[in-house]
């Protein structure tokens, strides 16, 4: 039965709520920093992890969590001789782990961002505290996001105010998943802040999942789209209608997108496997569509088009054949 939990989160999406279903549920909350601030505003008991450890927050923040009553809490095993360790050191187990990480990602974004801020924003205690969660799964539960929030409340209520072992295991998979991502993202920033020109010796892809694609290059393919820029206009793209993208689609919308940011004016082209086969301007985007369209109709079929303007009525029309 989960009985302590640990919450510090610099995203507060969602975080009230998640703390008062733990706390009904007779889960003692402890916290530091802003999210104490704003559990102890929103009426929700909650204990600051300084009480806990008998240490003060120092170093304007850098040190908080780091500390051994803290990590034995969460590393412990539920075996007698680590149990018996805890009790003489006065320390209880820690069962949940809530965390998720300074915006590095974000900070970073931004031009204007200089690299004394960046480096403010490397969150040393939250990985630690994640990975160490994430290790001791076969007891302890880990979360990263704000998306895992609803499932953990189901599987708790599934399982007596518990966790399954399945939940405890794909959290964990996903702490070290985000963990070795958010690290990527910092040697990468520090490599060029740096003007380091080598081969980095160990190379990590800083990958998110934007979503699921219907297959890869073939049908019989299993595919998902990955960014790794937060700056990808494809990322944010909607879908109003039709079935998922394919591989094969998310390229020809890269091509399509690449073409079409080149103009201001009233331009179409029509994308197959990433080639123009009909690009046009025209005074109006249906009279582009329908010139480009006549560039190659054969090859347009089933292809990708790109406009700088927003389909109107008429021009969806005219594109739905």
């Amino acid at each position: 039965m989960i009985k302590k939990a640990i919450i510090s989160v610099s995203d507060k999406t969602g975080v009230e709520e998640l703390a008062k279903f733990l706390t009904d549920n007779g889960v003692e909350i402890i916290s530091s920093g802003g999210t104490y601030k704003v559990l102890e505003n929103a009426g929700i008991p909650v204990t600051q992890v300084s009480d806990v450890t008998g240490f003060p927050e120092i170093l304007d923040g850098r040190v908080k969590t780091l500390h051994p009553i803290i990590f034995s809490g969460i590393l412990a095993k539920r075996n007698e001789e680590h149990l018996n360790q805890l009790v003489e050191q006065k320390i209880d187990p820690i069962d949940l782990i809530i965390v998720n990480l300074y915006p590095f990602e974000e900070t970073i974004a931004k031009k204007e961002t200089l690299l004394e801020e960046a480096v403010e924003n490397i969150d040393i205690g939250g990985p630690s505290l994640i990975r160490a969660a994430a290790k001791n799964y076969l007891y302890t539960t880990v979360l990263v996001s704000p998306d895992q929030y609803n499932d953990l409340i189901s599987d708790m209520q599934n399982n007596k105010n518990k966790t399954s072992a399945e939940f405890r295991q794909r959290s964990a998979i996903r702490a070290f998943e985000h963990t070795a991502r958010y690290n990527a993202l910092i040697s990468d920033y520090l490599k060029n802040a740096f003007d380091e020109n080598s081969f980095s010796e160990e190379l990590t892809l800083a990958g998110r999942k934007i979503n699921d694609l219907r297959y890869g290059e073939n049908p019989h393919q299993e595919a998902a789209y990955y960014s790794f820029s937060k700056s990808n206009p494809l990322n944010d793209f909607k879908q109003l209608h039709g079935k998922e993208l394919s591989y094969n689609n998310l390229l020809d919308l890269d091509a399509a997108l690449s073409i079409v940011k080149e103009f201001d004016e009233n331009f179409v082209v029509i994308i197959k496997h990433t080639n123009p086969c009909g690009a046009a301007v025209g005074d109006t985007l249906l009279e582009a569509y329908t010139t480009a369209l006549d560039s190659d109709s054969l090859s347009a079929f089933g292809g990708i088009v790109g406009v700088t303007g927003e389909v109107d009525a008429s021009l969806a029309e005219e594109m739905s054949g």
